[in-house]
């Protein structure tokens, strides 16, 4: 009697193999089981990374059970080793992690967040910090960085060293901060015309610029709230 012929993941027509699917259509069009597929990474002689997959999710029957699963109970899943086990509880460990730093991350709805997010830490700084809060499409602080570290008057700010780490981080908008060490967070024309300049280079690139906070002395000022900007 012949054995049966199987197709291996390889031989399956790329819209079928998981790994191209994801690169053409993007992750969210996997199944768990595709996406579970690509973590295992190969198969056995017997069966696919794909067929591995469903077995270990029929077997769990949901993902949070899998997720459950120790290294050793992910073992006694014929085809499942050592190494493979230890990739699957990688994985569900750094999704847990990135939902861990959703949940605590910032939002930004209104100049007063700003303020809030760094009155305490600017209002004394004796130099003018120039700092860029980086968003996602939400308005979450993805990542905040001081820019540029001026002297007691003035801070030069380049588009360069406020845009690269926005492109880098796939920022969808950023806002602006900085300090007067005088205590005073009136706008001077030279924080207007910075302003402009980097609005204008963010649209270029389609990083927008959603406000410019100045940090005074238990006071701010938001540009946009004064139609400066």
């Amino acid at each position: 009697m012949m054995e049966e012929y199987r197709l291996t993941i390889k031989e399956m027509p790329p819209s079928l193999q998981p790994r191209e699917k994801m690169l053409n259509l993007g992750a969210s069009t996997l199944s768990e089981s595709e996406l579970l597929a690509i973590i295992i990474g190969m198969g056995t002689r017997n069966l696919t990374a794909l067929e591995l997959a469903d077995l270990l999710i029929k077997k769990y029957g949901d993902l949070r059970f899998l997720k459950q699963a120790s290294i050793e109970e992910l073992q006694e899943q014929k085809g499942i080793g050592l190494a493979k086990a230890v990739q699957i509880k990688a994985a569900f460990e750094l999704g847990e992690r990135v939902a861990t730093i959703t949940f605590n991350r910032i939002y930004i709805k209104s100049p007063e967040d700003v303020k809030n997010m760094v009155m305490e830490e600017m209002k004394y700084l004796d130099r003018e910090y120039f700092r860029v809060l980086y968003l996602d499409r939400k308005n979450g602080v993805i990542q905040k960085e001081d820019v540029s570290i001026g002297g007691l008057h003035s801070s030069i700010v380049h588009p360069r060293e406020v845009f690269k780490t926005a492109v880098k981080i796939s920022a969808a908008s950023i806002i602006l901060v900085h300090n007067h060490p005088s205590g005073d967070p009136s706008p001077s024309p030279e924080d207007i015309k910075i302003t402009k300049d980097l609005i204008e280079a963010g649209s270029l690139m389609g990083i927008p610029v959603l406000d410019h906070i100045i940090i005074g002395d238990n006071c701010y000022v938001s540009l946009k709230s004064k139609n400066l900007i």
